[in-house]
């Protein structure tokens, strides 16, 4: 991929761009440019209208809590019909002795900082699909109509889903609101499996890659333990900090499925048939 018009658009002509490991969407580059170095993420802008002016607001809003280092947004914009997101460059390391425990107190911090309503300024992305935000009082109305049906309708009018499934996510909503415990909104980074965060050359976390809203707490949570999870020090840090409501292990699985539902729309296989299992109330 030829960058050097986005490259020049940012005032980094004569840069050296090296081509690196990516996702399915985006081309990544380390950009070396008068000893500085820079992260560039670059996709398709018709294919995902707006998607880094989206990630760049999300980044920021996680940066503006002050508890964990965040990449600096150094410029977004569209170059014929490429957008792209230059960040600053964070240098890896390895973690402190603390790390996990620094981890799992700096999150419970974020959770404990209370906002107004479920949702978001905008809808943003959640990897290659579009997040619904719009703005609800109480969480089990954002859950169902953001998180749950929306991907409910992409995978029936693909043909994942039958008319019998469709029964089996109304039965599931009519239980929503006795699964979770009544909770404050709270900013979240609403992707936040092991890929998303790094450790710096200080040893401290940072995140990275965010699908920011405000909503339940425990939807981070979920996600930390849906890919292999975290260290056992990063929830006990975290309980230490903002004890989780009882019962909080028991309800991984509802937490879990808004991404799983991700999943099953991009990747179909064994994950269609997981969330139909957490659904499946009796």
């Amino acid at each position: 991929m030829n960058i050097q018009n986005i490259l020049d658009e940012c005032k980094l002509t004569n840069a050296i761009s090296s081509s690196l490991t990516g996702g399915d969407i985006n081309h990544v580059f380390l950009i070396q440019h008068n000893h500085n170095r820079y992260f560039l993420k670059v996709n398709d802008a018709n294919h995902y209208p707006n998607m880094f002016e989206k990630e760049s607001n999300g980044l920021q809003a996680l940066n503006k809590s002050g508890l964990f280092k965040i990449p600096d947004v150094l410029q977004h914009g569209v170059v014929n019909d490429k957008q792209y997101l230059l960040l600053e460059w964070i240098e890896t390391g390895r973690p402190k002795p603390d790390f996990w425990m620094k981890f799992g107190e700096s999150l419970a911090q974020l959770h404990l900082q209370e906002q107004s309503f479920f949702g978001w300024d905008e809808d943003n992305y959640i990897g290659s699909l579009i997040q619904h935000n719009n703005r609800h009082t109480t969480w089990e109305d954002f859950f169902i109509n953001c998180r749950v049906m929306p991907k409910v309708k992409l995978l029936y009018d693909s043909g994942h889903y039958t008319s019998k499934d469709l029964s089996l996510v109304d039965n599931f909503c009519k239980h929503v609101k006795d699964i979770f415990p009544k909770e404050k909104p709270c900013l979240l980074h609403g992707d936040l499996w092991s890929g998303n965060f790094m450790i710096t050359n200080e040893g401290e976390p940072t995140l990275i890659d965010p699908a920011v809203y405000c909503g339940h707490r425990e939807m981070d949570i979920g996600m930390t333990k849906l890919f292999g999870g975290f260290d056992h020090l990063f929830y006990q840090s975290y309980n230490e900090v903002y004890p989780l409501e009882k019962g909080w292990k028991e309800r991984l699985a509802f937490a879990q499925l808004y991404p799983l539902l991700v999943h099953a729309v991009l990747f179909g296989g064994h994950y269609i048939e997981q969330t139909r299992t957490i659904m499946a109330f009796k």
